[in-house]
């Protein structure tokens, strides 16, 4: 005997989304690794992410609603990290991108490397196939850390959800420390879904764990420094454009304005080129 066909909407499939959040508890003591990623990124100042929506990472959109950081989802990732670069130059700040694994990853290489040649602040967060799945040939699985290594200043792989937050931080820290340049965080699917208590996350305060000290040009070399421009003829200050948004801009501004550097380059008839 031949039963009743379903209905279509009884065999219909959910989406990614649906079955993610679906699965998500409102316990105001529990956390996933998404919403980790948010919090983290909302320390860090971070307002904007630039994505094109992938199943990877899902959860990170999830936490982003929550913490109020807006989400600008694109037609091609490759545009995601060069908005991201150019978030980055133009605020100061660092500039977030978020990619879902395999092509998705690939697709925004070229803008991290040219994040790295012009020395700009950029995370990059990808998505990975579940550590349960690890060289079994999950969806879209590539050795992303192995391949951008050469063009990021921290490139790694989380692999608890209780880390999330920090190994955030830790990434973010490498792409402002020194010369800043971008760093890439790898989290896998079943990391990035996972919920854990909040009082086992690690969560580093924000303004804990940077350091707190500038290192300073030798008063030897400033003196010297002083006398080239007192006694030169006629040169001429070249000053990059991308240090308007570089952690220098504040020295360069400030030099600019100490009365006797401004004498003695008018003395030496300098002029400065911005």
């Amino acid at each position: 005997m031949l039963g009743t066909a379903p209905k279509v909407s009884d065999t219909q499939a959910t989406t990614t989304a649906d079955d993610t959040l679906k699965k998500k508890t409102r316990d105001a003591n529990v956390i996933s690794g998404g919403h980790l990623v948010a919090r983290a990124l909302k320390n860090e100042g971070v307002d904007t992410i630039f994505t094109l929506c992938g199943g990877h990472i899902i959860d990170i959109y999830d936490g982003c609603v929550d913490e109020g950081i807006r989400i600008i989802d694109v037609r091609h990732e490759q545009v995601a990290a060069h908005a991201a670069d150019g978030y980055a130059r133009q605020t100061g700040k660092l500039g977030c991108v978020v990619t879902t694994a395999g092509p998705g990853f690939t697709n925004a290489i070229t803008g991290i490397a040219t994040a790295f040649r012009s020395e700009s602040p950029v995370l990059h967060i990808g998505g990975q196939g579940a550590l349960t799945q690890h060289k079994m040939g999950s969806l879209q699985d590539l050795p992303h850390v192995d391949v951008i290594t050469p063009i990021t200043k921290f490139a790694a792989t989380v692999s608890s959800t209780e880390r999330v937050a920090d190994m955030v931080s830790m990434a973010v820290r490498e792409a402002f420390n020194g010369a800043p340049g971008p760093a890439y965080l790898e989290i896998p699917r079943d990391v990035l879904d996972r919920e854990v208590d909040l009082a086992k996350a690690v969560i580093p305060q924000p303004g804990r764990y940077r350091a707190s000290t500038r290192s300073i040009g030798d008063p030897r070399d400033i003196e010297k420094l002083a006398d080239i421009l007192v006694n030169a003829g006629c040169c001429a200050a070249w000053i990059f454009r991308d240090t308007s948004t570089a952690p220098a801009a504040g020295c360069c501004r400030r030099a600019t304005r100490i009365t006797s550097i401004a004498r003695a380059l008018k003395r030496s008839r300098t002029r400065m080129c911005w």
